[in-house]
C-alpha cells in the first residue's frame, strides 16, 4: 500500500476512534472524553497500527485510559472494520504519548525564563 494511502488510513482511524471516545461508545470507565488521539501509524502490510493517546490530565489518568482502550481494542477494531472497507484490518496497539504535555511544560518554563530575563533587564537599566 502506498505511503499516502497509509497516512490517509491512519487519519481515518484516528477520526473514528476519537468519535467513539466522544460518543462514549467505549464503555470502559477508565476511558473518558479528555483523551486525545494524536496520531495513528499503520504498517505497510496493514497488520498493525500504533495509536498514540495523550491528554492534559495527569500521567496516571492517561495510563489508565490507555489500559482501558487496550482492553476494548477488539470492540474498537470490529466497530471500525464494519464502517471501513479494507481487505485487512490492522491490530491496534494503544500507546501513551506524553509529548504534548512535555511540550506544554517546556513552553511554560521558557515563558518563566523570559519573564525573569525581562525583570533583570529592567533592574540593569535603573
Amino acid at each position: 500500500m502506498g505511503q499516502f494511502r497509509l497516512v490517509r488510513l491512519g487519519e481515518q482511524l484516528k477520526q473514528e476512534i476519537a468519535t467513539m471516545i466522544l460518543r462514549h461508545e467505549v464503555k470502559d470507565p477508565r476511558v473518558n472524553e479528555f483523551l486525545t488521539i494524536d496520531r495513528v501509524e499503520v504498517t505497510r502490510d496493514l497488520s498493525f497500527a500504533k495509536v498514540y493517546v495523550s491528554s492534559f490530565m495527569d500521567d496516571n489518568a492517561v495510563r489508565r485510559g490507555v489500559e482501558g482502550l487496550q482492553s476494548a481494542a477488539g470492540f474498537i477494531q470490529s466497530s471500525i472494520a464494519k464502517k471501513l472497507s479494507i481487505y485487512k484490518f490492522p491490530k491496534m496497539t494503544f500507546i501513551a504519548d506524553f509529548s504534548m504535555k512535555e511540550g506544554f511544560d517546556m513552553v511554560q518554563k521558557l515563558n518563566e525564563l523570559e519573564t525573569e530575563g525581562d525583570g533583570k533587564k529592567e533592574e540593569d537599566n535603573v
